[in-house]
């Protein structure tokens, strides 16, 4: 991932990412969350571990470093997720792409809280153009969604995971800074994240039986190598090189090809919303991943 640019690594989370919005509904209605989200990251933190051991990166960490991966994992993979679940559950999943495009201001205000990081007038503009862009994009579905009876349930899942998932940023940040190895982090995280999953799913008495359909594999192949091996690697490692709150521009552009999906798929049919929302995010980001919008 190192050899990648910044744009390069961007590209890979908007793309792959993107998709995986769609990718989850194949799996809704055949597991619960829980057990969705704890197969996902339980096979790709195994996955990452594999490729740990075949390189000879060591994975021994003292007690502490594991509690501050835990941490990492339990909200970054964990409990974050099984909301983004439960809200796909309630409402379409456009309109949880939407409650994404708040990232970049969850989690530069959440930086400047923690770490200080200083936030200028600019990046702060940006982030609000491209959140009110988006929110025009899929204006529509808000629309449908609030005729909904599960409606309210559905945007209180979307608020709620992300803001766990910025928590899960700022946890990884500090890791990165207090020199946790990347690859290994990683893998650990993502095993805890699996674990919070799986026992809430235990808890609750829910049933880990794997479905035969092929769609359902698919989709958790697809969710646990590139949804997530993938493209948490590209984002954390963009994160480290230009911070938590820039990095969150990923969550404004991923509705966008989200949009896509929805034309190519789900046969959405776009109008002038749409195509001023666009223009909104796409100026957004402009001014946020200038250099001069988090100095």
């Amino acid at each position: 991932m190192q050899r990648l640019r910044n744009w390069q690594l961007l590209a890979i989370c908007v793309l792959v990412w993107g998709t995986t919005w769609y990718a989850i509904t194949f799996q809704i209605g055949q597991t619960a969350p829980e057990v969705g989200v704890a197969l996902r990251f339980g096979l790709a933190g195994a996955v990452v571990l594999a490729m740990c051991a075949w390189r000879a990166i060591p994975l021994r960490f003292t007690a502490r470093e594991h509690a501050l991966l835990g941490l990492q994992g339990a909200f970054l993979y964990g409990v974050s997720y099984v909301c983004v679940y439960h809200a796909e559950q309630h409402v379409v999943s456009g309109l949880v792409a939407v409650g994404y495009s708040a990232s970049p201001l969850i989690g530069g205000l959440g930086a400047r809280a923690l770490f200080g990081t200083r936030l200028s007038a600019r990046f702060i503009v940006g982030g609000l153009l491209g959140l009110a862009g988006v929110a025009l994009i899929f204006w529509p579905e808000f629309g449908k969604a609030a005729g909904r009876s599960g409606a309210a349930l559905g945007a209180l899942f979307t608020l709620a995971s992300v803001l766990l998932s910025s928590v899960g940023s700022l946890a990884a940040s500090r890791n990165r800074e207090n020199a946790l190895p990347f690859w290994p982090a990683l893998g650990f995280g993502m095993l805890y994240g699996a674990a919070i999953s799986g026992g809430i799913a235990l808890m609750q008495g829910q049933s880990f039986a794997l479905p035969a359909s092929s769609s359902w594999w698919a989709a958790l192949l697809y969710l646990s190598l590139a949804g997530s091996v993938l493209t948490f690697a590209c984002f954390l490692t963009l994160q480290q090189r230009i911070g938590v709150g820039p990095t969150g521009t990923v969550g404004v552009m991923t509705p966008l090809l989200a949009l896509v999906i929805s034309m190519a798929f789900e046969r959405f049919r776009p109008d002038a919303l749409t195509f001023a929302g666009a223009a909104l995010a796409v100026l957004g980001n402009v001014l946020m991943l200038t250099r001069r919008a988090a100095t």
